[in-house]
């Protein structure tokens, strides 16, 4: 038997996956790891973090697995994307990275407007300069930390750092650099208009392959600290939306998938590349060879559950440990024995600014309605549909540009959550599936690494044979609750109207 190792490097852990070549799960482990705040709308980790964290659980799967090192003929990369690591000439981390959910770049990103122009911008990234893409972050560096941009020789993303902590190789490939928002996306290539305009070093960035192309194998150090063989190639992997798409065999037209992690993402498989006008989605390359995807993003999604119970679910937590049972099984609780709407209780959930559809960074979560009435159930449940509104935004955008789907899968922390998934697809109005591995990213990054090994002769057919539906988790809408939720989405929608200019008043106090 042959096995394939998938690596998902996320926000707020790394979890590392072992699976056959049938796309079952052998074991895997997970270690978690900080994100810091130093400023209000910052957001930064430590690359070394990401480092130590894939090693530890690369050597946990390798060791407790049993399985000959030999046999493990691929490794691929998810990683959360748009992320900053900058390395000296000794290849040490220069600075923190400045990751996804950061929003302060917007100068710059007027700043790459003016020098790209706006139209241009788009017809070659594909999107409108956006704070959470790599570019910004880079001439946020270059204007407030001059010696730090000085020193730096290499400029990678959160996943390439890790390959070359494994591989000693620079290397990228196109779905993540793609977030980059320097990539030609329609030609999956560096653009030299837009590195030149920008005045960035083209031999800062790394070689840029495919996503199941090998970009190298696993270092003699690494092998002999983890357990794996040096004959392990490690191939492109992708960011960790593409990875998502793979994982749940969204790899062909009229297919998507909703995911929610600490962000939300609503994703619809293209082989035509397709750009909308207004910016309010992104058109990246995909994992898929030839192909694209289009996703709306939104920025605090499952963040926005975490963040509740950080700060307002004391006794949540405190009756989950009298219990001796799990939070999410008490907030799933709350949600059910509480009415669609919450008690006419709304929440938005821009914590850190917003991407779709609203593209402001200065946008800022609100609880709307609050009165004397409401208990914590209500507020978990508005959390709860306020992600979901959010997540159909993006899925209503996807419509109008003419993207029809009629598969939709889920997967990340809302696939596991039942009561989730079905307001999802009460909202969608349509069925909701899953499949019977809960590990998408780690999953379509392995089965990337399966067609870089030679186990398959292309993504599509690496789905078939190691992605399997499970129909016991089928979500099916229920029209009067869509009737229902859409009344309320309506107000929702309208709340952001109602505050944008207020919004930006807040953000010059």
């Amino acid at each position: 038997m042959n096995y394939l190792i998938g690596i998902d490097l996320g926000t707020s852990s790394t979890k590392t996956v072992l699976f056959d070549e049938t796309g079952e799960v052998i074991t895997s482990a997970s270690k978690d790891y900080p994100l810091y705040t130093p400023k209000n709308g910052w957001a930064e980790q430590k690359p070394e973090d990401w480092r130590d964290a894939a090693l530890e659980t690369i050597t946990k799967v390798v060791k407790e697995s049993g399985v000959n090192s030999e046999d493990i003929k691929g490794l691929g990369i998810s990683g959360q994307m748009h992320g900053l690591v900058m390395l000296d000439e000794h290849n040490e981390v220069i600075r923190p990275s400045i990751i996804w959910c950061d929003q302060r770049t917007e100068k710059e990103c007027e700043e790459i407007t003016e020098k790209i122009g706006a139209e241009r911008l788009i017809e070659i990234t594909a999107n409108p300069a956006m704070t959470g893409f790599t570019a910004s972050k880079i001439l946020w560096v270059r204007n407030n930390e001059p010696e730090n941009y000085a020193k730096c020789r290499h400029i990678l993303l959160p996943k390439d750092y890790v390959r070359f902590i494994l591989t000693g190789e620079f290397a990228t490939e196109v779905s993540d650099a793609s977030g980059m928002q320097l990539l030609d996306v329609p030609k999956r290539q560096w653009s030299d208009e837009v590195l030149e305009k920008l005045e960035i070093d083209k031999n800062l960035l790394a070689k840029v392959y495919e996503s199941p192309e090998v970009t190298g194998t696993i270092l003699p150090k690494i092998a002999e600290k983890t357990g794996l063989s040096t004959s392990t190639v490690v191939v492109g992997g992708a960011g960790d939306n593409a990875a998502a798409a793979v994982g749940t065999g969204v790899v062909e037209d009229g297919k998507a998938f909703t995911t929610i992690g600490t962000s939300g993402v609503v994703y619809a498989h293209s082989n035509q590349i397709s750009i909308d006008p207004k910016g309010r989605v992104h058109t990246f390359c995909c994992a898929v060879p030839g192909a694209w995807h289009v996703m709306g993003v939104t920025q605090a999604a499952g963040y926005s559950l975490a963040w509740y119970l950080d700060n307002m679910g004391a006794a949540f937590r405190q009756e989950a440990k009298e219990k001796g049972c799990s939070v999410y099984q008490l907030i799933n609780e709350a949600v059910e024995a509480t009415p669609i709407g919450a008690n006419r209780l709304i929440y938005l959930p821009y914590l850190n600014g917003e991407r779709t559809p609203h593209l402001d960074a200065n946008c800022r979560g609100v609880f709307f309605g609050l009165s004397s009435m409401h208990t914590k159930n209500d507020l978990a449940r508005a959390v709860l549909e306020g992600i979901s509104y959010s997540l159909t935004d993006c899925k209503d955008i996807l419509e109008e540009m003419g993207i029809n789907v009629n598969d939709m899968m889920a997967c990340g922390g809302g696939a596991t959550n039942a009561v989730q998934r079905q307001m999802m697809a009460d909202m969608y109005g349509c069925d909701v599936n899953t499949v019977t591995a809960t590990e998408g990213p780690a999953l379509g990054v392995a089965i990337l690494a399966g067609v870089g090994a030679g186990l398959y002769d292309s993504v599509e057919t690496a789905c078939h044979k190691m992605i399997h539906k499970d129909p016991a988790k089928e979500c099916k809408a229920i029209p009067e609750h869509t009737k229902e939720y859409h009344k309320f989405h309506q107000i929702y929608k309208n709340l952001y109207t109602a505050l944008k200019e207020q919004y930006k008043e807040m953000a010059k106090l």
